[in-house]
């Protein structure tokens, strides 16, 4: 069982959740059976905002698919994707208190510093100064070189239906030996059995 789980901070009330019913389980049964998970939310994105207003978070269910980029999304995509996304006018600024009254050029900010595992003031001072569209030909290399991989491995495991089958029923049956064994302790202790 789960100790620790990396959550955006837009999902740590979903582990909240868990944990309050973890921490009930085990004061009821005088036990300790189920861990209370903790929240990992790592990195300067803890929230990725959306491409085109900084003030919402990325989403799936977004209408415009301009508000985000997909691990499927193609070079070309990812392009037009940032090509498009909201920044401004001005030349980047040199501290962070500037740039958090922009939150769109924050959100790009942000996402080159996560990708790219560098310091988000460290990328602020390579910035400053400079136009947002040579921020967004970085990020659009960086997601690039990041992304497209991904994209390409998903659609080659999509076109494999029968090694992807044989994974699922592999998984399917290790799950289940530990959900019995995990259903067995818990009648256990609650006097089922």
């Amino acid at each position: 069982l789960a100790t620790h789980v990396p959550v955006g901070e837009d999902q740590k009330q979903h582990l909240e959740l868990t944990r309050d019913i973890a921490q009930k389980f085990n004061n009821d049964f005088k036990n300790d059976l189920f861990p209370i998970p903790e929240p990992l939310i790592l990195g300067e994105a803890k929230r990725v905002m959306s491409l085109r207003d900084g003030t919402k978070k990325m989403s799936k269910s977004e209408e415009s698919d301009y508000s985000r980029i997909n691990l499927k999304d193609d070079a070309d995509e990812i392009e037009k994707k940032i090509k498009k996304a909201k920044s401004d006018s001005e030349t980047i600024p040199d501290d962070l208190k500037a740039l958090e009254k922009k939150p769109e050029a924050l959100n790009l900010i942000n996402i080159f510093s996560e990708v790219s595992k560098i310091n988000l003031n460290k990328v602020l001072k390579e910035m400053s100064g400079k136009e947002y569209s040579y921020l967004k030909k970085k990020l659009t290399e960086l997601l690039i070189s990041e992304i497209t991989p991904v994209g390409k491995e998903i659609k080659k495991l999509l076109e494999d239906k029968s090694h992807l089958m044989q994974v699922l029923k592999k998984g399917k049956e290790k799950a289940n030996i530990i959900a019995e064994e995990n259903l067995k302790n818990i009648r256990e202790k609650v006097g089922l059995i």
